[in-house]
Parts: structure tokens; sequence; C-alpha cells
């Protein structure tokens, strides 16, 4: 009798835990966004909050901007690898500097409008999930860009030559060779960092995105706006290797189709909101969807745009290739296979 109920309870027992086993939620530990970057939070939290319910997952999301947090972007792809986020939103420029092969995604010139940088982005895309599951033990689960990359200023500017013995915030390496190229002195910055620095006169200018400058309310520390696009600043949603492996592989399917349509819904983002966010940083009356602002617009010089892909060409890339070929001898040939194909680019 006695052996019968043990077995009983034992019996008793699997099956309960068996029923919380089934019926227990996946915890997933979200770093996203820096907050100053209100429009794409905005979308990161709604995608978060309803992810388990879209993809029929039974997920716990504790989802919170990285500034928060108190992550820094050059952090990220360490602190994945490490397990200390489940799913991180990468800011990849920042974040390259473990591993220059990331930055081949987006350098600084070579891919200067979106439908360019779009084609680049999904060529590189199969080689950059390799590598990053290879050396971070993460995986991809959207790239996107935050949307031209341009500059804001608080002493007048003309053109490229105006930034020659300024310091202008940089937040990738080959962004901070196109700057020195043009005498400018890079200081790498993250985003939350750019609006004090901007304000106290540690930087004279900032380079982001029409969008993020606005949002970030760097119009209040600049005076002149320069709309000359050199990259988009691609980031990424990644999520660590072995949470990923923890799914089912329905489960998996489930979940690159909800990120498959963040992605598209911040690609969308980057290209529609742009227009109105020069608006508004400019004072123009057609601002309708940002912060307006009186700063001073200057005009973009053909000359300049062609100075950037100079820069691109004879600076940025052979930097870029030293320096990732010192890591994977394969490095330049595969972005010349990929990025550079998508380009019209070749690495030499």
């Amino acid at each position: 009798m006695m052996n019968r109920m043990i077995l009983c309870a034992g019996a008793v027992a699997a099956v309960a835990l068996g029923i919380a086993e089934a019926g227990a939620q996946t915890p997933l530990r979200v770093a996203g966004n820096f907050s100053q970057n209100n429009k794409q939070v905005d979308v990161e939290r709604a995608f978060f909050e309803s992810l388990g319910t879209e993809a029929g997952v039974d997920l716990a999301v504790n989802y919170n901007p990285m500034d928060v947090v108190g992550v820094k972007a050059p952090d990220a792809l360490r602190m994945l690898r490490g397990g200390s986020f489940d799913v991180m939103s990468v800011q990849i420029g920042m974040a390259s500097r473990d591993d220059p092969f990331f930055e081949g995604v987006d350098l600084i010139g070579v891919s200067t409008d979106m439908d360019a940088l779009r084609k680049a982005v999904d060529a590189y895309r199969e080689a950059f999930d390799e590598r990053l599951e290879e050396k971070f033990n993460a995986k991809v689960m959207t790239l996107w860009p935050f949307g031209p990359q341009v500059f804001y200023c608080n002493s007048p500017i003309e053109t490229l030559d105006d930034l020659k013995g300024l310091k202008v915030r940089s937040f990738t390496p080959s962004m901070s060779a196109m700057l020195e190229h043009f005498g400018a002195t890079p200081v790498t910055l993250q985003f939350s960092e750019v609006y004090p620095a901007l304000q106290r006169g540690v930087v004279s200018c900032g380079v982001t995105s029409p969008t993020s400058g606005n949002t970030g309310n760097w119009p209040e520390v600049t005076s002149h706006f320069l709309p000359l696009s050199v990259s988009g600043s691609v980031q990424g949603h990644f999520i660590n290797l072995d949470t990923w492996n923890g799914f089912t592989p329905e489960q998996q399917t489930a979940l690159q189709t909800e990120f498959k349509a963040l992605e598209d819904q911040l690609w969308d983002l980057a290209v529609s909101s742009n227009e109105d966010a020069v608006a508004c940083n400019t004072g123009a009356e057609s601002c309708a969807n940002h912060k307006k602002f009186d700063m001073t617009l200057v005009e973009i010089q053909p000359d300049d745009q062609a100075r950037v892909k100079e820069a691109a060409e004879t600076v940025v890339l052979p930097i870029w290739r030293d320096t990732c070929n010192a890591v994977d001898p394969q490095c330049s040939a595969t972005w010349n296979e990929t990025v550079g194909k998508a380009a019209g680019l070749t690495i030499e």
C-alpha cells in the first residue's frame, strides 16, 4: 500500500510538473533603443508588448530602452553573447568595434540613400548573420536604418570645407575616418551623450538622422542643418542563440514572421518621416508630425556629394579593408561579393 501511495504521489507530481512546464511563460529580457528616439521606441514597445499574442508564443517580455537599464551602445554584442539580455536593439556602428566585419553593412559614403542602403543590407544579411552566430552567439532578427545621417552644427556651415577644425560627433570608425579626411576632429559619442555635448560646446556638430535629431531636441542646441547624407545608421534586433534555440521550429517561424513585420515598419518610418523632420527642423510651414524649430537650412552643394563618394572610395574602404582583413583575411572578398556588388563598388 505504501509503495502504491508513493507511486501515485510521484505520478501526480510528474503530471503537475508537466502541466506547469507546458504552461510556463518564456521570459524575454529586451534592451531596446535609446529613449530619446521616441518614435522608434514607441514602435518597439508596442511590438514587444504584443509579440507573444501575435506569434502565438507564451512570452513574459520585460522591455526597457537601453539607457534606462544602463546599457552602453558599444557593449551590446558582448552583453548579448553573455546572456545579459535575450534580445537587444544594437547600434551596429558603435558595436562593430568588437568586430569590424559588421560595419561593412553600412560603411560611410557607400549607400547614402535608402533604396541603395536596403539593397546593401539585404545583400550582406546572410554573411552578417553567420558571423554574428559564430562570434557572438546571437541571431539577426531585424536590420533597419534610422535614416539619412546628416549634420547638425552650432556654428555656421555651408560646405564640407567648414568642418575643418571642428569637433564633430561620430559613432562609427568609418565615419571618423571620413571626418578626419575633411579636417574635422571626430568625437565618438553614443546618442544619449550628444545633446549635452553640443550644449556645452564639447562638439560643434553632430551626425544623426533628421528624425532622431528632432526627437532628441538637437535643434535646441544647434543652429545650422546640412541635410547631406553620408550613411543610414543601420541598427539591428538580435536574439541570444541559446534563447532562440529554446523555441520550437514552429515558434521560431512565427517569431521570424513578426520580426520581419517590425523590420518593414522601421524601414517605412526611416523613409516616410525624413521629409517632415527636415521641414520641422528648419521651421517650414509643411511641418506636421515633428517638433518645429527654426534651424538654418544649408543647401547641399553638388561638389560635396561627389566628395563624400570620393572619400568613401579612397579613404573609408581601404582603411576598413585593412582593419577587417587583419581579423578575417576573407573579409573584403565577402564584402565585394555582397555589398560591393549591390553598390557597384570593389575593394581592391
